[in-house]
């Protein structure tokens, strides 16, 4: 199977560069073709967005399940390249916007009455939904949004490196560093994690056995087992075993697989091609704890289905949501097993798909049941930002991590008062 395409798959980059509808109220709006000619059905014309996802079959398998709905004519956008998050929200200010659209759970599409409330199509079947999921999509009691598939993110190795090495699995992030040295030679680096590293900092704030925020929506991420884990970031970074700049980012599995690192931050989506270019070559293991006080920890990524909440035609979005992503078990299990392996967010088909039995998949399961973490929905993509940021300053630029975090603070606080009051 190919490798991904940067220019193809930007279903990563979304998770950092997302924006709210206040600062999307500046982008042009999108124009020309607004995509609703196609379609098979009789009733409502509907359309609805994806991101382009690199898995082969995926553009396929969305526009085969919308052409087998009688009750509409639902259209497929497709949007290729890095800036799905721009077109999308451009479209939501414009006569033109979707009827539904995937993305992730965040607050501000609820504060701003952006997407429509979904409980009544849930709440039959929230039992055989994993709960986590329900959580992360949940706001004052009402659930908006349904989750299609989750994405466990940890550690890919190669186990013959580690054997030649004579390097164990780390359990800590001072472990990890050690194997980093010893695992990298003049043609090989130690540990990849993603060109920017933004993709760990949760993980490395969990591990640290804090949280972004707490239960009264407060930050929770600052804290000193933090700062030590940001401190050996640093370490790493100035090492000379840290895989940089390379030519598609984290989520991408060919830095693993076309040998320019021994371990690889990425996600269970990317497992397949992993292990058809590895086969038993490849071993996983979550982010280590990064103190005594802290734990292994495993980021659960994912894609969830929205109804546009202003549309025009939102009791029929909501039909076809309920249509596809309640009562279609055949096709819910198709789109997370089939293109790449994704868990099943309903917990009926995770229990039977076989392809999650056995094996890495199995142990990426485990993981992710023993260790997972999801997404707060009231840390939004603008607190992200700011945590993120906290990563350029004290590790790529070598700042110090207590004003870091204090700068970040500030964001994230004029945003919770924004939110929460």
């Amino acid at each position: 199977m190919p490798a991904f395409s940067n220019s193809s798959w930007d279903r990563r980059s979304v998770l950092r560069a997302a924006m709210g509808l206040a600062a999307a109220g500046g982008l042009a709006a999108c124009g020309g073709n607004n995509g609703r000619g196609g379609g098979s059905g009789s009733g409502k014309r509907l359309v609805q967005y994806f991101h382009a996802y690199g898995e082969p079959g995926t553009e396929q398998a969305v526009k085969r399940y919308a052409k087998a709905y009688r009750e509409a004519g639902v259209t497929t956008q497709w949007i290729t390249g890095e800036n799905f998050e721009s077109k999308l929200f451009s479209a939501l200010l414009t006569d033109n916007a979707p009827d539904l659209f995937e993305f992730h759970p965040q607050i501000q599409l609820v504060r701003s009455g952006q997407v429509a409330d979904l409980t009544d199509l849930v709440e039959p079947v929230k039992d055989d939904f994993n709960q986590a999921d329900i959580a992360s999509h949940t706001v004052d009691g009402k659930i908006y949004g349904i989750r299609m598939i989750d994405d466990p993110q940890f550690f890919f190795y190669r186990k013959s490196l580690f054997e030649e090495a004579g390097v164990d699995v780390p359990t800590t992030l001072d472990e990890l560093i050690e194997a980093a040295a010893r695992l990298t030679t003049d043609k090989v680096k130690g540990v990849f994690l993603g060109n920017e590293l933004d993709a760990v900092i949760r993980p490395l704030i969990w591990a640290a056995g804090a949280d972004t925020l707490d239960e009264k929506n407060r930050i929770a991420y600052h804290t000193e087992g933090v700062k030590e884990g940001l401190v050996k970031l640093r370490k790493l970074f100035t090492s000379g075993d840290l895989l940089l700049g390379a030519p598609t980012d984290f989520w991408d599995p060919s830095a693993l697989n076309q040998g320019l690192t021994a371990i690889q931050w990425c996600g269970m989506w990317a497992m397949p091609q992993m292990q058809q270019a590895l086969g038993d070559d490849l071993g996983i293991f979550p982010f280590p704890k990064v103190t005594d006080a802290g734990a292994p920890a495993v980021y659960n990524g994912g894609w969830s289905m929205f109804v546009n909440a202003k549309g025009k035609n939102v009791e029929a979005a909501k039909e076809y949501v309920k249509w596809l992503w309640i009562d279609q078990k055949e096709y819910q299990e198709d789109w997370a097993l089939s293109y790449g392996f994704h868990v099943p967010p309903r917990v009926s088909i995770a229990e039977s798909a076989d392809k999650l039995k056995s094996g890495l998949p199995a142990e990426g399961v485990r993981l992710f049941d023993e260790y997972g973490h999801f997404d707060n929905i009231g840390f939004t993509q603008a607190m992200i930002d700011a945590i993120e940021d906290v990563v350029a300053d004290c590790v790529r630029s070598g700042g110090d991590p207590e004003a870091a975090l204090d700068k970040a603070d500030g964001k994230v606080e004029r945003e919770l008062k924004k939110l929460f009051g």
